[in-house]
């Protein structure tokens, strides 16, 4: 009775695992229609006619480093100051997002290595004939400024002081004083920069200058430079709904599945790649995590994504090897140490090593596993991304693309690719027969003791 019952049942499951796969591709295809609107919207230039009525507040500035309250006020002596030209070349823009009127920080102009406080100063002129006027912030700074108006505080990005939080520099309005229309004032922006690891040759400051406009002008500005920002984050944001979304797929699957183990470990290692995607999105658009936070999860996270990865895959394989799955929790072990330590050569062996586990991997898929084209395809998107710099750097594969105008990353060119292909293989360990229900179960209660 058995096998008449197990193939009376095969019609319906091969109905059922039919409809997951056409519900992958549809909710696939939405996912791009959305990307590709959002980036086509974003990556358009602010709008001619608003740009002729506002004023990019670029040339020269005056800078000094260091810190100084005092430093706001309208008539501070300033002799001595650095004189620094804030002009972008045509067709600048930042190598991440793709924000225009790009410009080089403080170390392209003698400052190299430096980090804490620096000031910027600049007279503006406000032209008559508009009741209200507004300033909108620099839209680059590493990592956070104070905005003044004639030494009064309109507000910033992040909190400075003794013990400063900063936050993803985002699209920000001040609004002038009222009686500013007609007027000659100084604009100061004190800046804070925290330290970094390693220092490139135009980091510090501001990246871009601020824009001068009336009132109705600023606020349709301001609203370009979010569709702006949100289309520069907006893959950091589906990608991560779409792994949560694949475990899902996965733990309604698992009670079915010819590969629990693998299932579960999937389920662990996407849920850690969601966090960390999302992470870039969430410090983008919001004041939610500082960008220490976000630092600290990013130099963290990338090692048990890792060595989950590993268990995972080990276990796709007819039989785990325990000696895979020790080995990937000593190179986890040395990659937190070289994290914590801050070692290079530690956090090398831990990436090197890990690469290492799943080429041995990937040669017992292509000899023994089931499923072995799909398994292995998917495997190889897999460590795409979490090998990229390893893989593609040294033979010059760009690490960012800019369709539209928009900074995507080849991370998530490699994703976009991936996660279809893990949807499609979970849905092929489906299996409703019955007798392959506890096969994966069986094997890890024996695994090869290689």
């Amino acid at each position: 009775m058995a096998p008449e019952s197990a193939s009376l049942a095969t019609p319906s499951f091969d109905a059922t695992r039919r409809k997951l796969i056409v519900g992958v591709v549809i909710t696939t295809l939405i996912a791009f229609a959305i990307v590709i609107i959002s980036l086509a919207r974003g990556g358009r230039p602010d709008p001619p006619a608003l740009r002729a009525i506002a004023t990019l507040l670029d040339g020269h500035w005056q800078f000094h480093t260091g810190d100084d309250p005092r430093w706001a006020a309208p008539d501070m002596d300033a002799t001595g100051w650095q004189t620094i030209d804030m002009t972008a070349l045509p067709g600048s823009h930042d190598g991440d997002v793709g924000l225009p009127d790009y410009v080089g920080g403080w170390a392209a102009h003698g400052h190299r290595g430096y980090h804490g406080y620096a000031w910027y100063r600049r007279a503006v002129t406000v032209p008559a004939g508009h009741a209200s006027w507004v300033i909108l912030g620099p839209t680059m700074v590493e990592d956070g400024y104070e905005l003044y108006w004639n030494g009064k505080l309109l507000g910033g990005s992040g909190r400075l002081g003794p013990h400063p939080r900063l936050v993803g520099t985002r699209p920000l309005l001040f609004a002038l004083p009222a009686d500013a229309a007609g007027t000659r004032g100084v604009l100061a922006v004190r800046t804070y920069m925290l330290a970094r690891a390693s220092y490139s040759a135009a980091g510090g400051g501001m990246h871009s200058t601020p824009i001068l406009a009336p009132k109705p002008t600023g606020i349709a500005l301001h609203r370009a430079h979010w569709e702006r920002t949100i289309a520069g984050y907006i893959v950091d944001a589906i990608e991560p709904l779409a792994m949560l979304a694949l475990v899902g797929l996965a733990l309604w699957c698992w009670r079915r599945s010819s590969h629990k183990g693998f299932l579960v470990f999937v389920c662990i290692a996407l849920a850690l790649v969601a966090e960390r995607r999302l992470n870039n999105a969430i410090v983008s658009w919001t004041d939610l995590e500082s960008l220490k936070t976000y630092s600290w999860l990013a130099s963290v996270m990338w090692v048990p994504t890792m060595a989950t990865w590993v268990l995972a895959w080990n276990r796709w394989c007819v039989r785990p090897w325990r000696s895979i799955d020790a080995l990937a929790v000593v190179l986890a072990v040395v990659g937190i140490i070289g994290v914590f330590v801050h070692s290079a050569m530690m956090t090398s062996v831990c990436r090197l090593g890990s690469l290492a586990l799943f080429v041995v991997i990937g040669a017992r898929v292509v000899r023994s596993g089931p499923m072995r084209g799909l398994a292995l395809v998917t495997l190889a998107a897999i460590l795409a991304a979490l090998f990229g710099g390893e893989l593609f750097d040294p033979i010059g594969v760009p690490g960012i693309w800019f369709p539209f105008g928009i900074g995507v990353s080849r991370t998530q060119y490699i994703y976009a690719i991936a996660i279809p292909l893990l949807a499609f293989l979970i849905v092929r360990t489906l299996d409703f027969r019955g007798n392959a229900t506890t096969s994966d179960s069986r094997l890890l209660r024996q695994p090869d003791a290689a």
